[in-house]
């Protein structure tokens, strides 16, 4: 009764907690108390449905109850009980849910596609052989998505919960890969791991939760080598379309029409809004339009994938690297830039999630804080790659401030500019490509920890146009 205690008083605290109040049920069940029990599971509501579907023997809820109130007695004196025993208790379960078929992740719900894949049967030459777009729909390739794991205990049951609730019970696979939490940010990574999936049989209402984190279920789980190779290229296949997405809204912003092709937004300076493109936007230009345009009939336009309630958005299917057509992008609210003074760090944002954190060179109180947009973007603003400015050079509105390279790199990290944000070449030419004209710019105190987040292998775009500005001398408070 003291276990059932502890859980009542996180319901309490946690209402909307499905989670929560199905281990509550649970309790109740234990104790003879049916019509408490019936209670929590009416609110557990989906939860319940797919865990009482799931075949667990009476030995093994035994065992991990028992489990619970060792865990109970040890975390009672940290103020952090409640959080730890449904973290054990949930974990626990992937143990011995049926490993049999292994499920991908969600954001954006998928249509049309064929979703139930099978780690063991999916092989390179199937995956040569789907080359030809006809044969895409036949193929069984895994849905992917991003949550909050590493660091935060609520934050894997409120990942595990989201995807079993019945806003994604249309996709029947989804693997999840695991960011890590710093403070309120998520971190984004070329390598997040495969942490664990879900499986939905849509004939007996099943569903299989498979972990792929030995350290959380205290298992060994199964070989997830090519589903972790399939994840990189979703990974991948997101920056794209975060990049892509967020050029259109702010063409849509400045024009007020959306851009009916994608060399609208790839043209020379001043006018170029991308620094180039690649096959991932060619693909997905006319398909993300058309979900653009929807959303914004419904008053979705800027919707938030991030959000911890809302786990239902960027589910997203990858065939040959590439998401498929009709699925919208994971990072649903537009790319932003943070720059922080005191931590000498400029990050990339969606939301919540930082995709990118660099160093950088600031001018201490000479470099304003404020709030600004990309107005102008221009490649060699010296006129050559080796100047004051570096390769690249991001204009703060209508300043005489920027985003630039240095050909001074000792300064980075230090408050040595006259209020412009140098960065190493690499970075800026990284930054460049990713964010593109009209990104919100936030300059602050104290708003980013001090992480460095760069991928092994740059984002970089091709069919780039012609970006210098010969017409203008750049005159930069550098």
């Amino acid at each position: 009764m003291k276990n059932s205690a502890y859980l009542k008083k996180y319901v309490e605290n946690h209402p909307n907690n499905k989670m929560a109040w199905y281990l509550l049920g649970k309790e109740y069940e234990a104790t003879g108390q049916e019509g408490k029990a019936h209670y929590c599971y009416m609110q557990a509501g989906t939860i319940y449905e797919a865990f009482e579907s799931s075949k667990v023997t009476e030995e093994m809820w035994d065992g991990y109850r028992d489990g619970l109130l060792h865990e109970s007695r040890q975390r009672e004196k940290h103020g952090r009980l409640v959080r730890k025993i449904c973290v054990s208790f949930l974990f626990a379960m992937m143990i011995f849910w049926m490993p049999s078929v292994h499920t991908p992740s969600e954001q954006n719900l998928g249509v049309g596609v064929q979703m139930g894949w099978n780690q063991d049967t999916y092989t390179e030459e199937s995956s040569e052989q789907s080359q030809d777009p006809a044969t895409v729909s036949t193929i069984n390739v895994p849905f992917f998505t991003a949550k909050g794991y590493f660091g935060n205990a609520e934050d894997r049951i409120n990942a595990v919960g989201s995807l079993l609730d019945v806003k994604t019970s249309n996709v029947p696979s989804i693997h999840v890969l695991g960011m890590e939490r710093i403070g309120k940010w998520l971190i984004w990574l070329d390598d997040m791991p495969v942490v664990f999936g879900i499986d939905r049989n849509t004939q007996n209402g099943q569903t299989t939760l498979q972990s792929y984190d030995p350290l959380t279920c205290d298992c060994t789980p199964p070989d997830s080598t090519k589903l972790q190779k399939l994840a990189e290229q979703w990974i991948s296949t997101e920056e794209s379309l975060a990049v892509l997405s967020s050029a259109m809204k702010h063409y849509k912003e400045k024009y007020g029409n959306w851009p009916s092709d994608l060399s609208e937004l790839n043209k020379p300076f001043p006018n170029n809004w991308i620094a180039g493109t690649d096959g991932v936007m060619k693909q997905s230009f006319k398909p993300l339009l058309i979900q653009l345009r929807n959303s914004e009939s419904i008053g979705k336009l800027d919707g938030d994938s991030q959000t911890e309630d809302e786990g239902t958005k960027g589910i997203s299917q990858t065939v040959q690297g590439k998401s498929q057509a009709g699925v919208m992008p994971y990072f649903t609210q537009p790319l932003e830039v943070i720059v922080d003074l005191k931590q000498h760090r400029l990050a990339v944002v969606s939301g919540k999630v930082i995709l990118r954190s660099y160093p950088v060179g600031l001018g201490g109180d000479r470099t304003p804080e404020g709030i600004y947009k990309i107005s102008d973007k221009v490649v060699n603003p010296n006129g050559r790659d080796d100047g004051d400015f570096g390769s690249r050079g991001m204009q703060l509105s209508d300043t005489n401030y920027a985003i630039h390279g240095t050909n001074e790199p000792d300064s980075i990290g230090k408050d040595e500019s006259l209020g412009c944000i140098r960065m190493f070449g690499e970075d800026v030419e990284e930054l460049f490509d990713l964010i593109p004209m009209g990104t919100k710019v936030t300059v602050g105190k104290g708003i980013l920890s001090d992480l460095e987040s760069v991928p092994k292998q740059r984002f970089a775009l091709d069919n780039r146009q012609d970006q210098s500005n010969p017409h203008r001398t750049y005159h930069w408070l550098d």
